[in-house]
């Protein structure tokens, strides 16, 4: 062959490469409300800065028909590029090649990607849009999910790995989203689940949908799988854009700094009034720190499952924070399963990659009732606490309100090595709230009153006064600082730079043993 021919062969199938399936089936991408493989590659990183990987790979596969079929690139795009200006990797499973599904060649191209990752320190995104494990390949095609599954739990806390589901992800697929750090989903057109509705409706006799049964919302709001719902390809592929925006290259580094015009001084005074006097008045806690975080942005995480704890990132002088917030609107902030499991994973994920942690508190207590003891709310309760005690990023914590109980403890309280404590003049922080605790202590006097209900109220004002307010904490070192809340944003700030140089240390160990 002449280097012409050489040069005229490598053409093609490069050409081949970048039809995939055929204009035919990227139509019906199109049709089906989606983008193919390699425009969703192109929009998410910066122009002309994609550098392909592995292109011309092909499958090895030589039964069932399959030496015939062969397409360069075996139905994933994968290689490097920058995202606003910072290296990262990814791959794009396309599903007009084989429906997308995993061969043993597909596997080992996107694991070339994710050993490159970790050797340079730099983030993994995937997009997943496949058809599960391809049948042909046998079990070849079950050990690249296990090699793609390794390198995950390898990768975890080393660099950030991303996932978006932006078509089908069923079976063993979804394992490998679970263990990154953040799954997006797309409206309407992307499902994950174990098990699909034909084998439930065969095996339970249960008819569900795909929608309902693993759709964007239903992992978005009720399992708590995914972290965010995009409207469709391209919103999704922004919001990674601006979820990488907030982190550190790897597990070494600090995240990236940003200029802001937000002055770092500025007081807002309607902050002093936004919190009710009642102390059971429910009131929006994100009202509190959008008011507070540069230029009112806030990326939340999260946001449709456990609404009674808000987590999410922001920053504050132009550094990336991560924020945990009671949020009284909903379950009056009480901590519950969901939400403790919810914010231990926010809080690990901060911890391993360096970015502080924000705690905005108002917490009457942990839920009661039967349903969260059996459900193991002593368990998964201990997560949260886990990670705030186990966490060596500077954290500090302000209580806006309430402060009760083993949840004061849990909430990133001064006892769990928590670097600053603040508290409003409206804080209150006791094992219980006044009215629970004058029911205990005045039962007998409550009993014999004339009017109990007089009684109670008088006890109940003289017990937040005597216990509940933050000078008593104060007085103890527990609280540093009581505050005016029109100041929080210069406190905040001044917090973090006083710990930009914190360092702090575990007992040596190969790993802790959080209750699981």
């Amino acid at each position: 062959m002449t280097r012409e021919q050489k040069i005229e062969e490598l053409r093609r199938r490069q050409a081949e490469a970048e039809v995939g399936g055929g204009e035919e089936r990227r139509a019906q991408q199109h049709a089906d409300g989606k983008l193919s493989a390699r425009e969703r590659i192109l929009l998410l990183f910066d122009e002309g800065t994609f550098e392909e990987i592995d292109k011309l790979v092909e499958h090895n596969c030589q039964d069932f028909g399959m030496a015939e079929q062969r397409i360069p690139g075996d139905g994933v795009v994968s290689g490097c590029g920058r995202i606003t200006g910072r290296l990262t990797y990814a791959f794009a499973q396309d599903f007009t090649v084989f429906g997308g599904s995993l061969s043993g060649a597909n596997a080992a191209k996107i694991c070339k990607v994710m050993d490159l990752a970790m050797k340079v320190g730099a983030p993994v995104v995937g997009l997943n849009d496949s058809g599960g494990a391809r049948i042909q390949e046998g079990v070849a095609s079950l050990a690249g999910y296990a090699d793609i599954f390794l390198r995950n739990t390898l990768a975890s806390g080393v660099i950030p790995q991303i996932s978006a589901i932006m078509g089908p992800c069923a079976g063993g697929a979804v394992y490998s989203p679970a263990i990154t750090d953040f799954t997006l989903m797309v409206k309407d057109s992307s499902y994950m689940f174990v098990t699909g509705p034909d084998v439930i409706k065969t095996v339970m006799h249960e008819d569900v949908s795909k929608e309902d049964l693993g759709g964007s919302m239903t992992h978005n709001a009720t399992s708590g799988v995914a972290h965010f719902i995009a409207r469709d390809d391209a919103d999704c592929l922004a919001l990674i854009r601006e979820l990488l925006s907030f982190m550190p290259q790897n597990n070494h580094e600090d995240p990236p700094r940003v200029e802001t015009r937000d002055p770092i001084d500025r007081r807002d005074e309607a902050l002093d009034t936004l919190i009710p006097i009642e102390p059971d008045k429910p009131y929006d806690i994100k009202e509190i720190f959008t008011r507070v975080v540069d230029d009112g942005h806030f990326l939340e995480v999260h946001e449709h499952f456990a609404k009674n704890l808000v987590v999410g990132l922001a920053r504050l002088g132009g550094q990336s924070v991560g924020i945990v917030a009671n949020q009284p609107a909903f379950l009056a902030g009480c901590l519950d399963i969901n939400a403790s499991v919810k914010g231990a994973r926010f809080v690990r994920f901060c911890d391993a990659f360096n970015i502080p942690l924000i705690t905005f508190e108002d917490v009457p207590g942990f839920l009661p009732g039967t349903q969260q003891e059996y459900g193991g709310i002593i368990r998964h309760g201990a997560k949260l606490l886990f990670a705030f005690a186990e966490a060596t990023v500077p954290k500090i914590t302000l209580i806006t309100r309430k402060a009760y109980g083993g949840a004061y403890c849990v909430m990133a309280s001064k006892h769990l090595r928590t670097d600053v404590n603040l508290a409003y003049p409206t804080a209150e922080i006791a094992v219980m709230g006044p009215e629970g605790a004058v029911n205990i202590v005045y039962r007998r006097e409550l009993q014999k009153a004339e009017d109990p209900d007089a009684m109670r109220r008088e006890k109940a004002e003289e017990f937040r006064q005597r216990f509940a307010n933050p000078y008593i904490a104060a007085e103890r070192g527990w609280v540093d600082a009581v505050i005016e809340p029109r100041d929080t944003r210069s406190r905040l700030i001044a917090a973090l730079r006083m710990l930009e140089t914190k360092r702090d240390t575990l007992p040596p160990k190969k790993h802790g043993n959080i209750p699981l």
